[in-house]
């Protein structure tokens, strides 16, 4: 099968990929991100694919895989974030930045100042630094969304005055 014989072919399953998508994540949004991947694995490994297999079925297969794969890594982020230990905040902080020697504010700076927030506003910007979306924090922290939002908000808001101030003082 040709490469554009096969693309026509992948996007004819379109609607059914999409609301087997929807069947999994419980969320549009979520659903287009598992469709694309899916489509994207499928045309990455298009090569794998036999000529007398169900193109259906091959599709469905891909799209669950995909979406249990995310799921487990998802999982696993979870839990090792909330365990609330500092050390998981630090390292995945420090693996998420740029500490140069040139720098004026070092990782360890900033650390301590996400350290000195208040639980209040520490807690859901934490849980958003680490991957968690707004409406998870919510949920987890059963609040208002709007609430997650604005004192996230504040968190970077405090942070940023402090950073500054910490920047002008070296």
């Amino acid at each position: 099968m040709i490469t554009i014989e096969f693309n026509k072919k992948i996007i004819a399953e379109k609607l059914a990929l999409k609301n087997f998508a929807i069947s999994l994540t419980k969320n549009s949004d979520e659903a287009n991100d598992l469709l694309q991947d899916t489509y994207v694995k499928a045309i990455t490994y298009r090569e794998k694919f036999g000529e007398n297999t169900n193109l259906k079925a091959w599709l469905f297969t891909i799209m669950k895989n995909t979406f249990i794969n995310s799921y487990k890594k998802n999982i696993k982020t979870k839990q090792l974030i909330s365990s609330g230990d500092d050390k998981l905040l630090n390292e995945a902080f420090k693996q998420n930045s740029y500490d140069h020697c040139d720098s004026k504010i070092n990782a360890k700076q900033i650390i301590n100042e996400i350290k000195n927030l208040e639980d209040d506003y520490k807690i859901p910007f934490s849980k958003y630094y680490s991957g968690y979306k707004y409406e998870e924090i919510a949920n987890d922290l059963q609040i208002p969304l709007g609430t997650v939002k604005n004192k996230i908000f504040i968190a970077r808001k405090i942070l940023m005055e402090k950073l500054a101030y910490l920047k002008n003082k070296s």
